[in-house]
């Protein structure tokens, strides 16, 4: 199956790459992706009523790949490649520090917790994804790079990490805001090519704090299907469209909290990761067996818990075996929720512990994402 690591890709070889075009893209002198934050294949399909024209217009369906969290999938998008190649293993994972660890927010790129201390100076983030992105490749080709993204996101270091190459910002939080820049960035009368990456939040953050699928997400869905209608008869002919999602979502109905089971801290050092998907970082190896045992103990039906080395043999990050700085990356107990279940740590993540509405872990609500494409795409 296709994933979003093969978005880019296509798009390179329309721009002359020598490389496969696995999802069969035309050749066009202009190429948008836009990233609906949230934007769930599963989701997609099942309102088709309150967004006929996103579900009309969807050409595949993609995998986001594990874990399925913004950080994760963007680098992938960008990158063109898993999270076992780029290294953002997750919502939060470990980092060396010292003799340590340490958690870092590789969304927020902060140390601890989401609010916590500044970590571009300590870790920068070309230093912690080390891969080119496919972006520095088009402008290496000539192709004219922009972004069409919320305005602080543009020095992030998420953004530093994974998109790296400099472009043209057309800051944008709006729909309509998105809108103005994706016809910018299209309506030119040169000859040459230009590649944007668009984002909008919304999506997600209504998800997230009233569930999915809940009036006010439903809501935000109904004005993102009005806002592609608009888009699709508006783009010249000479721009390919590409709309897909980093995740879908679940509406929590079971929380589970780590911090009340003692069992759960014996013998470990650090627990990062998100409520769906839970790195768990030993004080000592010679632990693992029982800690592996503990927590799948505890966690019964309510989560899949498994070691780094079946994970990785199972190549759940990735077909290709990550380097020995990715892999202390990755927990070394994983424990990845089931049904629509949430494992929570309250004090350390008070406000993410509240949310309604979660992703990361491997069910396909929240794996899929729709592949949205204009006509040009194919033509």
């Amino acid at each position: 199956m296709k994933t979003l690591a093969d978005i880019l890709p296509a798009v390179g070889a329309t721009f002359g790459s020598a490389e496969a075009n696995p999802l069969g893209l035309a050749g066009n002198r202009d190429v948008v992706v836009l990233v609906i934050d949230g934007l769930g294949a599963e989701l997609v399909a099942r309102h088709r009523e309150t967004a006929p024209t996103l579900a009309g217009h969807v050409v595949d369906t993609l995998v986001a790949g594990f874990p399925a969290t913004t950080a994760t999938s963007l680098t992938s998008l960008a990158v063109g490649a898993p999270c076992a190649t780029h290294g953002i293993v997750g919502y939060t994972f470990a980092v060396p520090d010292g003799d340590g660890l340490r958690s870092l927010n590789s969304l927020r790129w902060r140390l601890d917790t989401a609010e916590g201390e500044n970590a571009l100076a300590a870790y920068p983030p070309e230093t912690v994804q080390r891969q080119p992105s496919r972006l520095q490749e088009f402008a290496a080709r000539g192709v004219e790079i922009h972004y069409v993204i919320p305005g602080y996101q543009r020095d992030s270091g998420l953004t530093r990490a994974a998109f790296r190459a400099t472009g043209i910002v057309h800051p944008a939080a709006t729909l309509d805001e998105v809108r103005d820049g994706i016809l910018t960035v299209a309506r030119h009368s040169g000859t040459g090519s230009r590649f944007a990456y668009a984002y909008f939040a919304d999506l997600d953050a209504n998800g997230h704090v009233y569930g999915p699928e809940s009036p006010e997400w439903l809501a935000v869905l109904r004005a993102v299907d009005a806002f592609v209608a608009d888009l699709l008869s508006e783009l010249p002919a000479t721009c390919t469209l590409l709309i897909t999602g980093d995740h879908g979502m679940i509406r929590a109905d079971t929380v589970i909290d780590l911090e009340s089971r003692a069992e759960l801290r014996r013998d470990v050092r650090l627990i990062a990761g998100e409520a769906r998907v839970r790195h768990v970082y030993l004080e000592h190896p010679d632990a693992l067996a029982a800690v592996h045992a503990a927590w799948a103990g505890e966690l019964s039906t309510h989560a899949t818990v498994v070691t780094r080395e079946q994970a990785l043999d199972e190549h759940w990050f990735g077909p290709t075996p990550p380097d020995s700085v990715i892999t202390r990356r990755i927990g070394d107990v994983i424990a990845v929720a089931e049904g629509n279940s949430i494992l929570v740590r309250p004090t350390t993540e008070a406000f993410e512990s509240t949310l309604l509405g979660h992703h990361g872990a491997r069910t396909a609500a929240e794996q899929l994402v729709p592949l949205i494409a204009n006509r040009a795409a194919f033509a």
